[in-house]
């Protein structure tokens, strides 16, 4: 394919020279989650790029479709310590973080389910705000303040979000600002007839989450996240990206456009697909396939609705 460079000059890029076989136990982790979890390859490689990408992943659906399937079978076949964090209406942000308890004659902190290498915040929008925002600090600085204590949590950390729709009785919307700490959003969706038979008249799932082996390590998971960050972005391609987030700041059809760190979220989450497909530098395709669960849960519309693929045909490639 043709890119242009930043003095203008033309070069060819073949995708082909660039491609190099994916890592092996990362292509373990892919098979072994595909064997759990039935016709979702696109699901699991979307999670597998946020954690890639250091971001956190929310997936909003209705009940029964294996969102927390999809972070048991993770958190297994990645090695990672797995903690869930039942979000209830009555939650206080102690029940997350944890709590100092005064043991003889001194206090002692007991930590919350957050300090685990990956979460599962089940039914997010079933807690209230206060309880929403302890996650807010963890998310992002991968550390949380309790009592006036900084504490690091441990390395890898990813939360992996679930959230009923929000027409379901007993929700609280997640605010802008939480949404915002979330790399992608995705949804799962129902299986196809043949996946769905497979599930009918197969093991239960939790029988085979139960017999899953780790395929890597959290050191080598730290490895694979810092060569996503140094995957190859050319001049022409962050053009594409701020194309696309003037096009969203500019259009009529949004009610505010993207802002800088959701472009840096595009760029992370594009470098982490390359490097599933086994490939040392980004391109445009990336960028579209990656594009819609970066931006839903950014965007909001005015009028009619506009999707992700109508802001792709929008946006030309350089």
């Amino acid at each position: 394919m043709w890119i242009e460079d930043c003095n203008c000059k033309k070069q060819t890029i073949s995708i082909h020279q660039k491609r190099k076989p994916m890592n092996q136990n990362l292509n373990n982790v892919i098979r072994q989650a595909e064997s759990a979890i039935l016709g979702k390859p696109q699901q699991i490689r979307f999670a597998l790029t946020c954690l890639l990408a250091r971001g956190h992943l929310l997936i909003e659906d209705l009940p029964g479709v294996g969102k927390t399937t999809l972070a048991h079978v993770l958190a297994r076949t990645l090695g990672l310590q797995f903690g869930r964090i039942q979000f209830t209406s009555d939650m206080l942000p102690a029940d997350i973080l944890g709590v100092s308890v005064f043991e003889r004659d001194s206090f002692r902190f007991h930590p919350g389910p957050i300090f685990a290498q990956m979460i599962l915040a089940d039914e997010v929008n079933r807690a209230t705000p206060k309880a929403q925002s302890a996650l807010l600090e963890a998310m992002e600085e991968h550390q949380v303040t309790i009592e006036g204590a900084t504490r690091a949590l441990p390395m890898p950390f990813f939360v992996i979000a679930t959230q009923n729709p929000s027409h379901q009785i007993g929700t609280f919307p997640l605010p802008e600002s939480q949404l915002d700490r979330f790399l992608m959003r995705i949804q799962m969706g129902y299986p196809d007839a043949l996946a769905e038979r497979g599930l009918l008249s197969g093991v239960d799932r939790r029988e085979i989450i139960a017999r899953l082996s780790p395929q890597m390590d959290a050191a080598e998971l730290l490895g694979l996240q810092q060569r996503a960050r140094e995957i190859f972005v050319s001049p022409a391609l962050l053009d594409y990206v701020q194309a696309i987030l003037r096009h969203t700041r500019e259009s009529a059809r949004y009610m505010h456009g993207l802002s800088p760190r959701a472009g840096l979220a595009i760029l992370a989450a594009a470098r982490a697909w390359a490097l599933i497909d086994g490939r040392n530098a980004v391109i445009p395709e990336d960028v579209q396939t990656i594009l819609p669960g970066v931006v839903s849960h950014r965007l909001q519309t005015a009028g009619a609705y506009q999707s992700a693929q109508d802001l792709i045909e929008a946006v030309a490639i350089p």
